[in-house]
């Protein structure tokens, strides 16, 4: 299987933003995602104790590093048959030709991809370290505040770095750097508390509760509490506090977008659709009553993805009508 089609299969939303950027940031960002779905793959699998996916989990980055395709075969080997998953399955087949596509990428791009690959699995390692056994019966969450902050900032908000030095490497930005740089972060930390609200009854049901005993402390809850689904409206005050956290976070966009060249429209496209469809999760999150309830996903439908795509061309040549439209969204949630 070749890597479009991998990227294709994996997450069709993220596909569709790589088919809009340049040519010159496609082949790095495609490849970067794959290969931290991968490190995912191997930090989620059930058929390896957590003490063995730690061990490849930090290994997996010197993998790359060293090209070594016999250990390349003992880690697929060793996790061949952990997914439910077909599209992952055939990702963990192919490790190989990802490791070619990160040979041909520009060497400028290569410590980008490195740098964001070694901070998703820190991440991950919180996670193997932190909770306990998917089937340990056990449930466990982070403690403090700055805790989930932190985890945010490694899954999402470095993603968002990587993004960011990305486009300084292919465009030209007028503010400096490390503003965008932080900008980036903030957008991408905001992608990722998206990702733990609507995943929380699945988390939970697996040991995780990455929400902080000291917020549902102050709740009158437990971690284990959050595994009633009439707990839901005791569970509010802690919802909104992080939706807000990431709405806040979420705002750094419009100084973003407005640096992106227009002479790239895709490259445009391609940030402006994450944002503003994590606008409309959070606010679709925020007016979900029965958050816990596990047999609720919330999701954006497709229809809202595709329409989306459809009414962007005019921000492509317009900072003001950008702003306006992800004001309009983030204002629902005063």
């Amino acid at each position: 299987m070749d890597i479009e089609t991998l990227l294709k299969n994996t997450s069709r939303s993220l596909y569709l933003s790589v088919q809009a950027l340049p040519g010159s940031m496609r082949p790095a960002f495609g490849i970067a995602y794959l290969l931290c779905r991968y490190a995912d793959t191997i930090a989620d699998t059930s058929i390896l104790p957590a003490q063995r996916r730690l061990y490849w989990i930090e290994r997996f980055p010197h993998l790359l590093q060293e090209q070594n395709l016999q250990e390349a075969a003992q880690l697929a080997s060793e996790i061949c048959g952990g997914s439910e998953n077909p599209y992952e399955k055939e990702l963990i087949k192919n490790l190989p030709p990802c490791l070619q596509v990160l040979n041909q990428v520009p060497a400028e791009q290569l410590p980008i991809i490195m740098d964001v690959v070694q901070a998703v699995c820190d991440g991950m390692k919180i996670d193997l370290t932190t909770f306990p056994e998917e089937h340990s019966a056990q449930l466990r969450s982070l403690q403090t505040p700055a805790d989930l902050q932190h985890y945010c900032r490694l899954m999402g908000g470095k993603p968002g770095l990587f993004w960011s030095r990305l486009i300084c490497a292919t465009a030209k930005i007028k503010m400096p750097e490390a503003d965008f740089y932080e900008l980036g972060q903030h957008i991408g930390d905001a992608l990722q508390i998206v990702n733990i609200l609507r995943d929380l009854p699945k988390d939970l049901r697996i040991g995780r509760c990455y929400f902080p005993q000291q917020d549902l402390t102050e709740a009158g809850l437990t971690a284990a509490d959050l595994l009633a689904p009439e707990n839901s409206a005791r569970f509010e005050p802690v919802k909104r506090k992080w939706i807000l956290w990431g709405v806040n976070n979420l705002k750094s966009a419009v100084r973003y977008f407005a640096q992106l060249p227009k002479t790239q429209p895709g490259g445009r496209a391609a940030v402006a659709w994450p944002v503003l469809w994590t606008a409309d999760t959070l606010l679709k999150v925020w007016q979900t009553p029965d958050l816990l309830n596990p047999q609720k996903r919330v999701k954006i439908p497709r229809s809202v993805i595709y329409s989306t795509m459809l009414l962007t061309p005019p921000i492509l040549v317009s900072n003001g009508l950008f702003n306006k439209w992800i004001t309009a969204k983030l204002r629902k949630f005063n």
